[in-house]
């Protein structure tokens, strides 16, 4: 039996009990159903549905009663990728024996139904003249995770080719923030605002490796919702969440970026949505206050940078970014600004929002001196003395110029600049890192000459950092010797792959972001009809190999979540450039004056006592 033959009848009185309404479109605007079949791995198949009407699209969940043939009439029917189809009606879960379905009344009632469509690849029934903007939409809905019969995240990937899931099936924090964002700029609101709230229960988590546990404010790097037999009742089951801080991923390092993310997509669901209840709430103000005090409490480093292992934010494997790694730097900086608009003015957080705004000013100071580096910079560094002993030192980190790789001296033009990966004690890591450039445009970590010089180098060396797709992770990749020290011979990180220079698409809307806020989205329009001759092709991977990015990842997942996510924001965010505003941040007046101050007064003043104000008692 053809596809378009098996779902000819629907019963309308199901559809009018789930709150989708099919009546005049003049007077109820455009209803569109979109419907996969997909056959699950234990041999059921799963329907679910969604309208494109935003005021019932929320009303949409039920559950669906087949009436006619048997299942297996339709359940050969495969997408021309080999995939199973699969029929996306979204909201529901799994349903036993999926028969035929009454649509004719529907088709009748809507000319423009499903009679001319055609299949997108992987089983979604399109309409011919729909983009590649609408199917990431049909692809994006159908990775939502649901708990407890409500909306709470996307999973990772939904990549049904593949036979290893690993954790692929879970929702991860940092991968989430683009599709929450997407969701956001769409209107649909209750996804992200329930993500927030349950992955703010999970902070509270006991949290333990090997007899130690971290500090309470570490937020998970995912979860999974899990269906178990409620205790004591075999017949009945019930949703659980299933948290992982790093005791069970690959390297059991803890995700350091999970809790700036969320700070920064709660600023995003307050300015998106108006509703500013949410992050009012005590639960709410007391998770904000426990990242900050993990992340503000004294050690025993000199600087005011956050000091992480390896692996511990986007590039989770050994990559030799231990220390002081740019982009936590970026995302800190970020996090502290969002946090510093949301707390609640009280007596409890004057002495935290003290702090907080030290190490705004020292961190700011910190990047924009000792991070940045342009042709004068590199010049300087080329002549520096070492072993300089003293409080006037110019070269304060003791950075010998034979570090200076030779690849740079060429990759270096003219006009632009960057700032470097990481910063340490006799160490200089030169490689360029997209997302921490990239947020310290967004968060105003950089300067505005500073912010224009990184978009003038991504112009200048585009053939380079994007190549036949955007866009790569770091430049350039580790090889020979040093990718064998440096990683560890990881076998996924070889030279132009993964995290070792491969090329992510879900970068697309970080750069989009910050091309809109240096009012240059010129550049990120570039990228993405670059991105949109052959992502939706290669089946949306999550990332892509060799130096121009030719090759789709010898691992790459399918169907990568945040790949068609991050694709989705950047096209939202260029048609209405204005929505921008509820991820940027913008320079601090307070802070530009601070920094000019530490500029222009001597840093090394004459060492002494703290005097206090209440002598010791000995």
């Amino acid at each position: 039996m053809a596809m378009s033959e098996a779902f000819l009848h629907l019963d309308p009185l199901l559809l009018s009990k789930s709150g989708a309404n099919f009546g005049n479109r003049r007077n109820l605007g455009l209803v569109e159903l979109h419907y996969n079949l997909r056959t699950s791995r234990s041999g059921l198949q799963s329907v679910s549905y969604f309208s494109t009407d935003r005021k019932n699209r929320a009303k949409g969940s039920c559950f669906l009663r087949c009436k006619c043939q048997k299942a297996d009439s339709v359940s050969g029917v495969t997408a021309d990728d080999g995939r199973p189809d699969s029929v996306s009606i979204y909201g529901m879960k799994n349903v036993n024996n999926v028969k035929e379905f009454e649509l004719n009344q529907l088709l009748k009632s809507d000319k423009e139904g499903f009679a001319n469509g055609t299949t997108n690849g992987v089983g979604t029934v399109i309409n011919s003249k729909n983009s590649i903007e609408e199917e990431a939409w049909d692809l994006l809905k159908e990775s939502v995770v649901y708990y407890c019969g409500n909306t709470i995240g996307t999973i990772a990937a939904n990549d049904t080719s593949s036979s290893s899931i690993l954790n692929y099936d879970q929702v991860f924090i940092r991968d989430f923030i683009p599709s929450g964002i997407a969701f956001l700029l769409k209107g649909e609101y209750d996804i992200v605002r329930n993500f927030i709230l349950h992955t703010l229960q999970l902070q509270s988590w006991e949290k333990t490796m090997d007899c130690h546990s971290p500090g309470q404010g570490l937020m998970p790097a995912s979860f999974k919702v899990r269906t178990v037999p409620l205790d004591g009742h075999d017949s009945v089951t019930e949703d659980v969440l299933d948290p992982d801080f790093g005791e069970a991923a690959i390297g059991r390092v803890a995700p350091v970026d999970s809790g700036l993310w969320w700070i920064i997509l709660l600023r995003a669901y307050g300015k998106c949505t108006g509703d500013l209840s949410v992050q009012e709430r005590v639960d709410v103000q007391t998770g904000i206050k426990m990242i900050l005090k993990l992340c503000l409490a004294d050690g025993f480093d000199m600087f005011p940078t956050l000091l992480v292992t390896d692996g511990s934010c986007m590039i989770d494997r050994r990559m030799g970014i231990h220390g002081h790694p740019l982009e936590i730097q970026a995302l800190f900086y970020s996090a502290l600004l969002c946090a510093r608009e949301m707390l609640a003015p009280e007596d409890g957080s004057v002495d935290l929002i003290r702090a907080l705004n030290n190490r705004l000013v020292a961190l700011s100071f910190h990047i924009r001196e000792y991070y940045w580096i342009d042709m004068k910079k590199l010049n300087e560094i080329y002549r520096y003395k070492t072993e300089e002993y003293s409080y006037d030192a110019v070269n304060k980190f003791n950075i010998y110029p034979d570090q200076i790789p030779p690849w740079l001296v060429e990759f270096m033009p003219a006009r632009g600049g960057y700032l470097i990966g990481n910063l340490q004690p006799a160490h200089m890591d030169f490689r360029f890192f997209s997302l921490g450039n990239l947020w310290s445009i967004v968060s105003s970590l950089a300067t505005v000459d500073q912010s224009h010089a990184i978009l003038d180098l991504i112009e200048a060396k585009w053939s380079e950092l994007v190549a036949d797709m955007p866009l790569k992770i770091c430049y350039p990749a580790l090889e020979g010797e040093e990718w064998r020290i440096i990683t560890g011979s990881d076998p996924k990180n070889t030279p132009w792959s993964y995290h070792n220079g491969g090329s992510w698409p879900t970068l697309l809307w970080q750069l989009t972001v910050a091309c809109i806020k240096m009012n240059r989205p010129e550049i990120a329009e570039r990228a993405v009809m670059l991105a949109e001759r052959r992502i939706s092709r290669d089946k949306w991977p999550e990332y892509y190999d060799t130096r121009r990015a030719r090759f789709i990842g010898k691992q790459s997942r399918l169907f990568q979540t945040w790949s068609i996510a991050g694709y989705l924001v950047a096209k939202l965010l260029l048609a209405n450039p204005s929505a921008a505003k509820v991820l940027i941040n913008e320079e601090d007046s307070e802070l530009v004056n601070a920094f000019s101050c530490m500029l222009s007064a001597n840093p090394r003043k004459k060492r002494g006592r703290k005097e206090f104000k209440q002598p010791f008692i000995i």
